[in-house]
């Protein structure tokens, strides 16, 4: 039987993550690391039915650890706009701080790293700063994941120039905080803060932190990062297209990086889109399935 529990870890300013362990009961393998991207939570990789990504990894013995980012999901408090917090304090203070929890669960940091989005960059940020944690990663898989966007289809002039760049920093001025579920931009908020600073690296703005200037690509540059599975949607036409993703792809590290498209041309069961690929019923016969070899291919023995 999989089973789901909440686990909190507290971090600054009376901030408490929430983190979904989702397991077998009978069956507590290696542990797997799963992160949300923008304007979203930790609920694009389960149902408290049991159904997505997550629960599908559970099957197969996996014990995996959802993360929602500060304010997010179900995370307390929630987005506000008093909040001050950014990508920055993800990546220095948050993820860092999920680590040590699961490590205190289950004895060991996650062998595997999953992310949707913009939590790929976040986590590969994490990699860039904190080197020593590659060592505990066996592979890593990335669902849509870009940094910058290079792509120039009509969606993404809407998505990203109008909305995301334009927009957005109306709404943000409006209110302190980016409403976006409000808005029906995504299934979550943002902080004024990891707004603008997502939107500083989407613009193809070098990949340096604005707060304290540390330059993740220059960090990158000769270092193998953990083998690293790219999936990518045929219609996933705004936010990471393969270009995208393969510029990504360049700018982490000289480690072995793979990138796979998903869609009926290339006989799989749908054609995806940046959230379906984690959503739709047959990602189970298609991209999960590719990843759970990823994964077996580099299990530790």
């Amino acid at each position: 039987m999989i089973k789901q529990n909440s686990l909190y870890v507290s971090v600054s300013d009376g901030h408490r993550l929430h983190l979904r362990h989702i397991y077998h009961e009978q069956a507590k393998g290696p542990a797997v690391l799963m992160l949300h991207g923008a304007v979203e939570n930790g609920k694009i990789f389960y149902t408290h039915s049991n159904k997505g990504l997550a629960p599908f990894l559970a099957e197969q013995g996996y014990q995996c650890f959802v993360a929602d980012l500060r304010g997010r999901g179900d995370s307390k408090p929630a987005i506000s706009k008093e909040d001050r917090h950014g990508q920055t304090e993800s990546i220095i203070e948050d993820i860092p701080a999920i680590l040590r929890y699961i490590t205190k669960v289950t004895g060991k940091r996650p062998q595997f790293w999953v992310a949707h989005s913009w939590g790929g960059v976040l986590l590969n940020s994490v990699l860039a700063r904190f080197e020593q944690e590659s060592e505990h990663v066996s592979a890593c898989v990335y669902f849509g994941t870009k940094r910058s966007l290079y792509n120039r289809h009509p969606e993404k002039l809407l998505k990203a120039n109008l909305i995301w760049y334009t927009l957005a920093f109306w709404q943000v001025k409006k209110h302190g905080y980016l409403p976006a579920r409000r808005l029906k931009w995504g299934s979550d908020n943002e902080t004024r803060k990891s707004h603008a600073q997502s939107v500083q690296w989407a613009k193809r703005k070098p990949w340096v932190d604005s707060d304290d200037g540390f330059d993740y690509a220059a960090a990158l540059k000769d270092r193998a990062l953990p083998p690293t599975l790219h999936i990518a949607g045929v219609k996933d036409k705004a936010l990471a297209q393969p270009i995208d993703i393969k510029k990504f792809m360049a700018e982490s590290g000289t480690g072995i990086q793979e990138i796979k498209v998903y869609g009926r041309r290339y006989g799989h069961q749908h054609d995806y889109d940046h959230i379906n690929m984690l959503t739709h019923s047959g990602a189970r016969q298609d991209q999960f399935s590719d990843l759970l070899a990823w994964f077996e291919q580099y299990k530790e023995a």
